[in-house]
């Protein structure tokens, strides 16, 4: 991988494809190892990104937050105080209505305890999201679309409305968000799967960005806060859409690869402890560990974080019980 970094991009500091993702690599090989090596290289590539902020973009994946709040985390464990705090002020300046944005600030929290990110500044964010998407339900749009999916549509913003660090009152949950799930439910496709927006009528991604690999993480949360029987029902039925459709030719990495659908079965056997999804988790980690022997194609950045394979490998280490997709809490 450090072979290959020679020739990606020197400017792409982003989590998605760039330095900040490998800085993230290395800090979970430091929490898997403990080794103090993996987290000076974190540090190494995340000092780059610092470097080189241009406040275009806010989001954790694709803009400044990304890099700020991967570098108060590092910063942190290294014991440099100074340094934390200030990528926290950083962060806090930033401030918009934009889940991404929110995943920065719970992703900090979550690293560095409640009180590293005022609960006043989370507050203020999720309250601007929630009126943001004041129709009935809660609908939200990129590039003039209403993506369904996990990394640009609302299963991703529904799924971090949810999450307990989040702190959304009951009553927004149940009436606002809620529904927007069910809504969401029942846009599926009769194979099981998820259209990549509401306009789109086509039955084919079944990635972790544009579909039910990236969906069934919101249905599993939202069975975790209403405790209601059809959300797992519902996880358990989509996740056979997984398995007999997400072996990807497109490549091994997290965001449209079989990693990323991988991840699925890892998280719902940690939520019921059935051990078919525990094999079904490794029978897609054999085939992420064959690298190049699948005749998959190659991504355009295949050393970055979402699109390479290495979030695949590390992100099983710490044992099935405790691996899930990289989330806030």
């Amino acid at each position: 991988m450090e072979e290959g970094l020679k020739t990606a991009d020197p400017h792409d500091c982003s989590a998605y494809t760039g330095w900040t993702g490998i800085s993230l690599l290395y800090l979970q090989l430091y929490r898997v190892t403990c080794d103090q090596t993996y987290l000076l290289r974190s540090l190494d590539y995340v000092k780059r990104t610092l470097r080189n902020l241009n406040g275009r973009r806010v989001t954790f994946l694709c803009g400044d937050a990304g890099p700020l709040a991967v570098g108060a985390v590092v910063y942190h464990k290294l014991k440099s105080d100074c340094e934390s705090q200030e990528c926290i002020t950083k962060l806090l300046q930033l401030q918009r209505a934009v889940v991404c944005y929110l995943y920065a600030l719970l992703y900090v929290s979550t690293e560095m305890g409640l009180g590293a990110v005022c609960g006043s500044a989370v507050k203020e964010v999720v309250d601007a999201i929630i009126e943001s998407g004041k129709r009935c339900p809660l609908l939200y749009q990129w590039h003039r679309k209403q993506y369904v999916g996990a990394a640009h549509g609302m299963a991703g913003i529904y799924y971090m409305l949810m999450q307990p660090a989040a702190k959304v009152d009951q009553e927004t949950l149940t009436e606002m968000v809620k529904p927007s799930i069910d809504y969401m439910r029942h846009k599926r496709f009769r194979s099981g799967n998820y259209p990549s927006s509401l306009s789109n009528e086509t039955d084919r991604p079944v990635h972790w960005c544009h579909g039910v690999p990236g969906v069934i993480h919101m249905l599993m949360q939202a069975y975790k806060v209403f405790k209601e029987e059809k959300y797992l029902k519902d996880t358990m039925e989509r996740s056979d859409v997984i398995w007999q459709q997400g072996l990807l030719r497109k490549g091994y990495g997290i965001c449209h690869g079989t990693a990323g659908n991988g991840y699925s079965f890892l998280s719902l056997y940690h939520l019921t402890r059935d051990k078919k999804y525990l094999y079904r988790a490794c029978k897609f980690a054999e085939w992420c560990l064959e690298y190049g022997t699948h005749g998959c194609r190659i991504p355009d950045r295949p050393y970055s974080l979402f699109e390479g394979p290495y979030a695949g490998h590390t992100g099983s280490n710490p044992g099935p019980g405790r691996s899930h997709m990289p989330r806030s809490n």
